[in-house]
């Protein structure tokens, strides 16, 4: 799949999942504004795509933020199995504290195949973090902490969403995914 066909994907995801059931309810502005770097990574094995993150981390926070507020770094291929990106997710946030970006920098992780540490494989819950492609949210931690000032009880995000997506149930959370694959 090219590139182009796999942003057109994630836009659909972030709009219509992350955005439509307000997962993120920071996530609207930076989209609609068009601060959101989207990223599709080449690298096809778990060592390619560590080097090509480690270089968009080093992009993303060069860039002014007037520009890219938060990036998405997709990789498509070459992390398939949950355990391979979870490994490649430990290494990046050591990377991002031996680099001296903690308070600067940080990941938040979807994968297709996410999966709650607790949680069923087929638990709904798990769809707050799933995706249509493996892939890293590189959040710029200034304008978050910025949001968060404005936003009452934001600890109360992950439990509200987990609700929300038993609440709609496995064969919608799954369509919806999978709706975001279509033009």
């Amino acid at each position: 799949m090219d590139s182009t066909a796999v942003i057109r994907i994630t836009e659909n995801w972030v709009r219509d999942v992350v955005v439509g059931l307000n997962l993120c309810p920071f996530a609207s502005a930076p989209l609609q504004a068009g601060l959101i770097r989207f990223s599709v990574c080449a690298g096809q094995t778990p060592e390619e795509i560590y080097r090509a993150l480690l270089s968009e981390m080093d992009t993303l926070v060069n860039l002014p933020e007037t520009e890219v507020e938060t990036g998405l770094f997709i990789a498509p291929e070459g992390l398939d199995a949950f355990d391979d990106y979870l490994e490649l997710l430990y290494s990046a946030d050591e990377a991002i504290a031996e680099a001296g970006l903690g308070g600067v920098l940080q990941l938040a992780s979807f994968h297709p195949n996410y999966r709650f540490e607790e949680a069923e494989e087929d638990d709904p819950a798990n769809y707050t973090n799933r995706s249509p492609f493996p892939m890293f949210h590189l959040i710029r931690e200034e304008p978050m902490a910025r949001a968060l000032k404005h936003y009452p009880n934001p600890e109360q995000i992950p439990k509200r969403n987990v609700e929300k997506m038993r609440e709609l149930g496995l064969d919608e959370v799954r369509d919806q995914l999978q709706r975001c694959r279509k033009e």
